[in-house]
């Protein structure tokens, strides 16, 4: 191979990067990207960024130690691709031919169409994105979130701590549900509740109320009316995988992997956001959209297109963290079926506390709050047995 080209300057971009120089190759590599931006660190975006205690410097991934003697083509981003002869096509008219790729585009904020255009709207993505959120954060203004995922959770904690005053809605029964289960999430819910956000569930958006450009107020189908200075949507993530569109390469909720991130076609893989890895132990491809996801996978994807009969490599449990309102909130595995959830230490309602889900006896999720060090050690039992008495600690579950 003497051509590695890489689709995508983010974290799962650089760490493919690292990975295929940490491996041995010295070829060409050239690293395609759409923003002007080198790699940055987005974690921190709706938590220290938006706070103003880090400035964008100190988001900036490369370290003088990288040595990846790369070719940066920044600012103008992939528009198609020939998979038969591994043709990239730019926006600009740019191509590159590679002898292998590794497609790192990531995904964007899900909009919503009627909200388009006001000033006062916002997504969090970016670096951009913050940086236009963040002067907005002003004491007394009234902030409605519009989605109870995590990214929004943290911007309510942020904005909260700014002394505004914050509504979250969110259009299920119980926030977080699709990461924590039912109660959990309604853990984390108390927690925003506990300090001073509203927590509105089972939401059902009638009418967005604008004038002047801005979003004034909404209206929900129970008759409440919400009157805002600030908006942000937090409503999840898709892939960036329509430049894709008609090159060969199989798609679906995001680019189709095997266990390992090839591709249907010879020589090209994907990492990061927009792919979606097969999973042995669900026998589906679903997209792991997490810090940890980007950093550790990319290492496998580039074992896997540098040598040809790589052998497949366990995949570690997904794993992410939040901090909202000072708490600390780590989990791992997936809550997807279990029937058993033990307090281990702590309790809930002071928002520290472990707890773990089980499948069969099976340890498969983790869940801690203000609790780094016993989580850690929980971390990595998961998909080991654990035999105790099904009565130690039991809180009652909803798989």
């Amino acid at each position: 191979m003497d051509t590695l080209a890489i689709v995508g300057a983010s974290l799962a971009g650089l760490s493919a990067a690292r990975a295929a120089r940490a491996q041995g190759f010295t070829g060409r590599m050239v690293i395609i990207g759409d923003e002007h931006h080198r790699p940055y660190d987005r974690p921190p975006l709706s938590k220290d960024f938006l706070l103003g205690t880090i400035t964008a410097e100190d988001l900036f991934l490369e370290t003088e130690d990288d040595a990846l003697h790369a070719e940066w083509l920044l600012g103008s981003g992939a528009a198609g691709l020939d998979a038969a002869t591994r043709t990239i096509r730019l926006h600009n008219g740019q191509s590159v031919a590679a002898d292998g790729i590794v497609i790192a585009t990531g995904a964007r904020a899900r909009q919503l169409p009627p909200l388009a255009g006001l000033d006062n709207v916002f997504s969090l993505r970016s670096i951009a994105d913050a940086q236009s959120l963040a002067p907005r954060l002003v004491p007394n203004a009234r902030l409605v979130v519009v989605g109870a995922g995590f990214i929004g959770a943290e911007v309510a904690s942020a904005a909260s701590s700014r002394g505004m005053e914050v509504t979250m809605i969110n259009n299920t029964p119980v926030p977080f549900t699709a990461q924590l289960g039912e109660d959990m999430g309604a853990v984390v819910a108390n927690l925003h509740t506990n300090n001073g956000v509203k927590v509105i569930s089972d939401a059902v958006i009638e009418e967005f109320r604008s004038s002047g450009g801005r979003l004034t107020g909404i209206r929900l189908a129970d008759g409440q009316e919400l009157a805002t200075d600030v908006v942000v949507v937090g409503i999840g993530a898709e892939p960036n995988i329509e430049w894709l569109a008609g090159s060969g390469v199989e798609l679906g909720a995001g680019v189709l992997c095997d266990p390992m991130g090839r591709t249907n076609v010879p020589g090209i893989v994907a990492v990061g956001d927009c792919a979606a890895w097969f999973d042995d132990s669900t026998g589906t491809h679903h997209r792991v959209e997490h810090w940890t996801g980007a950093l550790e996978r990319a290492a496998l994807a580039v074992q896997a297109l540098l040598e040809e009969d790589a052998p497949q490599q366990p995949l570690k449990p997904h794993y992410f963290w939040s901090d909202q309102h000072g708490v600390k909130i780590q989990f791992a595995g997936h809550s997807a079926g279990y029937d058993r959830l033990d307090i281990e230490a702590g309790d809930p309602e002071e928002h520290s506390f472990l707890a773990v889900y089980y499948r069969d006896d099976v340890p498969v999720a983790v869940l801690g709050m203000n609790q780094p060090r016993l989580f850690t050690k929980w971390r990595r039992s998961l998909g080991k047995p654990v035999h105790k008495p099904v009565t130690s600690g039991l809180v009652a579950a909803t798989p």
